[in-house]
């Protein structure tokens, strides 16, 4: 592998913690500033997400930032890099304190805590975000919030953010 490449494998990871840490902090210009003019966010076992840049920051200022428990934490399982993206697999707990239309849409508050296995592939173009995608255990999730199967319904991403993939550069 090439210095160059080790280079832009790096680059692609500190565009991800940023993004990251800018939707953690709450700062949605600074998240968006670290995604491409096209882009997509599909959460895959409730479909909540977007399915082009206007969809995300309506997507992260309406549905994620206001909703973030008090408590989330994120711990890092493992982290796969390569020119184009990044698969992370973490482990995420949280207390379910408020309303979540992200993670649960249309579920009521338990107050209960869950700890869940997550993945995310963020693929890249040109050093920025283009696409990502999360899935976690669900069922497990929901049995740890003592909600059943039904009590949660599907999203709003739109069929278009799965079916059409990003367009390459390379």
């Amino acid at each position: 592998m090439t210095p160059g490449i080790q280079e832009l494998m790096r680059r692609n990871e500190r565009v991800w913690d940023a993004y990251r840490a800018a939707v953690a902090t709450g700062d949605l210009d600074r998240a968006m500033s670290a995604t491409e003019t096209v882009t997509s966010l599909v959460n895959h076992p409730v479909m909540t997400g977007a399915a082009d840049r206007d969809g995300l920051r309506r997507h992260l200022a309406d549905d994620v930032l206001p909703h973030l428990p008090v408590d989330l934490t994120r711990r890092r399982v493992s982290r796969t890099v390569d020119k184009f993206r990044i698969v992370e697999e973490e482990l995420v707990a949280f207390t379910h304190d408020r309303e979540l239309p992200w993670l649960l849409p249309t579920a009521a508050p338990t107050h209960r805590r869950a700890e869940i296995l997550a993945i995310t592939v963020v693929t890249f173009r040109q050093g920025l975000i283009a696409a990502q995608r999360t899935l976690w255990d669900h069922a497990g999730m929901l049995a740890q919030l003592g909600l059943a199967s039904d009590a949660v319904r599907s999203g709003s991403t739109t069929p278009q953010a799965e079916a059409t993939p990003p367009t390459a550069w390379w």
